[in-house]
């Protein structure tokens, strides 16, 4: 569990946990982790799946999306279309998406997603049990989410990502679900 008390803190312990993690364990962590995904209610009600591209040592969510392809669920991403701003956009295979903002993969569709009801996987560098999540400190995602409220959420994380508290600001957007490989907070 980790005990800073500061984002910036916080963000600096869990990057350096994700570079001195066993690549073998992520990979099997990350395939626990989007079973728990596909096996709940969320998942299963779902038509679209906006999911984040995965990097750096995040979760990879490559099993989440396979299932969700061979399902026929329609998917998304994000890709940041201006200062502070990024939009959905429907991608159908790993052809669709190219590094963008960071080097991180974005869709290179045209096609703008507008499933308001489409499950939204949050990524995070850190969360703790009341789902009070430390983003990479952009706030892309706080005004996506404050703009977009219909979608049910869920966050997920490895459990050494998990903090004793994590700073809550009055924007900050808890998402309704965490999933880590060893636990599912909820509300």
């Amino acid at each position: 569990m980790i005990k800073e008390t500061t984002k910036k803190e916080i963000r600096k312990e869990v990057f350096k946990r994700r570079r001195e993690a066993d690549p073998a364990v992520l990979a099997s962590d990350s395939e626990m982790i989007c079973r728990k995904i596909i096996e709940s209610p969320q998942f299963q009600k779902a038509d679209s799946v906006y999911v984040y591209m995965d990097c750096k040592g995040e979760v990879s969510i490559k099993l989440l999306l396979e299932t969700a392809w061979k399902q026929g669920k329609r998917t998304a991403a994000p890709r940041v279309t201006g200062p502070g701003e990024m939009k959905y956009y429907y991608f159908h295979s790993y052809e669709d998406v190219k590094p963008g903002y960071y080097d991180i993969p974005e869709p290179v569709t045209g096609e703008e997603a507008h499933d308001e009801q489409a499950l939204l996987i949050v990524p995070g560098v850190a969360f703790d049990r009341n789902r009070h999540r430390c983003g990479y400190g952009q706030g892309f995602y706080d005004r996506y989410l404050a703009a977009h409220k219909e979608h049910p959420t869920i966050a997920i994380a490895f459990d050494f990502q998990m903090a004793e508290e994590v700073p809550a600001g009055t924007y900050d957007i808890f998402p309704q679900v965490l999933i880590t490989e060893k636990e599912v907070y909820t509300a």
